[in-house]
């Protein structure tokens, strides 16, 4: 699961930098770390360092493309079998409104390296 989540890492670092390009915000994929919150059913986000990206609510929005599949050591359950856990998106979104429009690759990663990082501490997940 390393291994697949790498690129996803590299790719996050290499597109910390703002590129000129011609393409609206909301047709670039980007790859995106932070906390993925799941509460309740169909409602989810991803909090990175830049704020909070809804990729679902119940009844309404949801991205396509699949979400990250946790091991039952990466993920915290808060209510129920719901919860949060670290993971890297390669996303889409549209940044006027904040939501995720397609999730190209996701992939989970160790709760250590969403609690290393100093800049995701805001958001409050542990």
């Amino acid at each position: 699961m390393i291994v697949i989540c790498l690129p996803l890492a590299f790719a996050a670092l290499a597109s910390a930098r703002p590129r000129m390009s011609r393409a609206p915000a909301a047709q670039r994929f980007e790859t995106r770390c932070g906390w993925f919150s799941n509460p309740t059913p169909a409602n989810a986000s991803l909090h990175d360092r830049d704020g909070q990206w809804i990729i679902g609510s119940q009844g309404g929005h949801q991205a396509e493309g699949d979400w990250p599949s946790f091991k039952p050591g990466q993920w915290v359950k808060t209510n129920g079998h719901y919860g949060h856990g670290c993971a890297c998106l390669r996303m889409r979104a549209d940044r006027e409104t904040g939501r995720v429009v397609e999730i190209e690759s996701a992939c989970a990663r160790p709760l250590a390296a969403c609690r290393r990082d100093r800049s995701l501490r805001k958001w409050g997940f542990r």
